[in-house]
């Protein structure tokens, strides 16, 4: 007698497994899925909490599992030093990436002056933006697994168009660690088409405007849509721009024109009053004309604040205007047309201001069309937003979705697509497992992801480990481990001619072809020479499906240990990389140190090598930041030392 499995939450008779829809967002992060009856995308709320996530992770002191959204949002301010929030602006960067923005953070990123990816100190743990995503990820799939009563195991993530493939990859990592397999990762502007019902119909083409303004960031996308196909044309915007600048806008306003205390500047529970205050302001201007409230400072005085509509929109106006700047931008690199100052109109045949209310009749015929323009992020809720984005491009902008659940709604319609549920899209062809080749401690850097359609070509840039290398192996492998012992060789081969330089100076550009018929061309070229190498390679030859499957499987079930051994390594040869820095910088340099600032560094470069001999991920990236903090105030002493020197014609060495 056969068995029949009923999802006790839906009522359905349970598909063999659910794959979910992920918006793992700077600010909230959402998880939805096809309804197996309705054929319907619907946001998960677990609990009745809201199907919203804050993207925040909060340690504990005492040492206890990290909590997750409300209930670490709590904490931002309460306890800001163990409390992570927009951790999805560290994927995939360095320190040097984040520049004079890692001091807005605040928690401890560290700088220990490399390349490397950064670190976030808690306490005295480390975590990388992968582990911190995780966490997140983790989460959102238990309220799923709770909801639904089903385990969910495999997940479809989006990521903003301008991601790139270190960011990409960090985000599959991330999702990985919390036990899923990411079986694609899609563009948001393209999830969000997809919720709009865009790009269903394979002879459908169309060019698209996605304008998604959320808490935190702006970012404007222009799609092409062509034989169910959507192509990127151009993506622009700012990863500092949001909904919380809008709140900053007020609380500044209400501070001068209140003349509120100096308590609420500094006091942070107070400020938290202010803030909160000024986000329930926005949302209460969305639909009314006035607001009032009182806030109360630590005597007990009550001070009630008043704001019109018309005041917020003049406090707010310069950050949309900032974004209809990127809009229009956006529509030049897109190549629609060398846009002037006053704006446009597209999809029609007049120019529209950006600032003005009346429309200018100037007819602009060479411009291609716009055929829709879609509203994504909870801050596209406000109407002057709504207003200007409708007037810049000549016609109403469509909210008719949830702006907060749009782009998870088509991650979901995106997965249930790859589930084989929707039989008018058509599937094409995908890669089965990751293509990468090894890098330094045997890792396995992914150059083209499981699943990613084919044809389709990637590279990434590379450089040398030793000074006056000549020669590099590149070898190339097959899998979803982290390390390349646990994958499957393809081949190797050796780039040689490379010129004699320092160690990190060459650029060595790796690059991965893959055609229609699944062969694999890899070609190395070092730029600075234009030395050049490459193979062809049958990837998935000699492969049974069942091989694959136990690949895949092994993936998930060693991914814990896997990412602890990456993250172990990774940290071994940043260490290493920052002795030979400090080595050097001590040699050149001994003339403009003290004895005691000598000693002290030896000391620490003493204690790093010890912590290299062990195999305590912690104590390593521990000790590099006391090194970093013991060498960085003379080692400025001495950059400006040679400043003064260069400055005044001596030559210094």
């Amino acid at each position: 007698m056969a068995k029949v499995a009923i999802n006790l939450a839906t009522g359905a008779i349970q598909q063999e497994e659910l794959i979910v829809g992920i918006d793992l967002g700077t600010t909230n992060s959402l998880v939805a899925y096809v309804h197996p009856e309705t054929r319907q995308p619907a946001a998960i709320n677990d609990l009745g909490r809201g199907t919203i996530v804050p993207s925040v992770v909060h340690f504990p002191a005492d040492g206890s599992a990290p909590l997750v959204g409300n209930e670490a949002k709590d904490f931002l301010l309460a306890d800001p030093a163990n409390t992570i929030y927009s951790v999805k602006r560290l994927l995939g960067k360095s320190y040097r990436d984040l520049g004079q923005h890692a001091g807005q953070l605040g928690y401890k990123v560290i700088d220990d002056d490399t390349e490397g990816l950064v670190k976030v100190r808690v306490g005295e743990r480390f975590y990388s933006p992968i582990e911190l995503s995780a966490d997140i990820l983790r989460e959102l799939r238990h309220r799923a697994e709770h909801a639904l009563k089903t385990p969910v195991r495999r997940a479809v993530i989006t990521v903003p168009a301008y991601f790139n493939d270190s960011q990409r990859q960090a985000t599959r990592d991330a999702g990985r660690l919390a036990g899923l397999e990411v079986l694609r990762i899609v563009n948001e502007p393209t999830a969000a088409a997809l919720a709009y019902g865009i790009g269903l119909n394979p002879d459908e083409e169309k060019t698209v405007a996605v304008y998604d303004l959320g808490g935190g960031t702006f970012d404007i996308s222009i799609l092409r849509l062509h034989q169910g196909i959507f192509e990127v044309l151009s993506t622009h915007g700012d990863t500092w721009l949001g909904g919380d600048d809008m709140d900053r806008a007020v609380v500044e306003f209400w501070l001068k024109k209140f003349q509120l205390g100096r308590d609420f500047q500094e006091v942070p529970a107070l400020q938290q009053q202010l803030r909160l205050a000024a986000e329930m302001a926005k949302r209460y201007l969305s639909q009314h004309d006035d607001f009032t409230t009182q806030l109360i400072d630590g005597d007990e005085d009550v001070t009630v604040v008043t704001l019109t509509r018309a005041e917020f929109d003049d406090l707010i106006r310069p950050l949309v205007a900032r974004t209809i700047a990127a809009c229009r931008q956006a529509l030049s690199d897109a190549g629609l047309g060398n846009l002037g100052s006053e704006g446009m109109g597209v999809g029609g045949s007049e120019g529209i201001s950006s600032t003005s209310p009346s429309y200018p009749p100037t007819p602009l015929p060479s411009y291609p069309k716009i055929d829709a323009v879609l509203l994504v992020g909870g801050s596209t809720r406000v109407p002057l937003v709504y207003d200007e984005v409708s007037k810049f491009f000549g016609q109403p902008a469509n909210n008719s979705l949830n702006p907060d659940e749009v782009v998870a709604l088509g991650a979901a319609i995106q997965a249930d697509i790859l589930a084989g549920n929707r039989r008018d899209v058509l599937l094409l062809d995908v890669t089965p497992l990751t293509l990468g080749i090894e890098t330094l401690g045997g890792l396995m850097d992914a150059i083209i992801p499981r699943n990613s359609k084919i044809p389709t070509k990637a590279g990434r840039q590379y450089t040398t480990s030793v000074d006056g290398q000549v020669n590099l192996k590149i070898g190339v492998y097959q899998g979803e481990r982290d390390l390349v012992q646990e994958n499957r060789k393809l081949g190797e081969f050796i780039l040689s001619g490379i010129p004699a330089m320092p160690a990190g100076l060459p650029k060595i550009d790796v690059n991965f072809f893959l055609n229609a018929d699944g062969i694999l061309r890899v070609e190395a070229v070092e730029l600075r020479s234009n030395t050049r190498q490459q193979v062809e390679i049958k990837p998935q030859y000699g492969l049974t499906d069942s091989q694959v499957e136990q690949m895949l499987m092994d993936s998930l079930t060693n991914a814990k240990q896997d990412v602890a051994t990456r993250l172990l390594i990774e940290a071994r040869t940043a260490a290493e990389q920052l002795l030979y820095q400090v080595e050097r910088f001590l040699k050149k340099n001994a003339e403009h140190l003290e004895a005691t600032e000598v000693s002290a560094t030896t000391a620490k470069t003493d204690e790093l090598r010890q912590a290299l001999a062990g195999a305590d991920r912690d104590l390593i990236l521990r000790r590099m930041d006391e090194l970093d903090e013991l060498t960085r105030p003379f080692a400025e002493r001495v950059m400006n030392i040679s400043i003064k020197q260069a400055m005044s014609g001596k030559k210094i060495g």
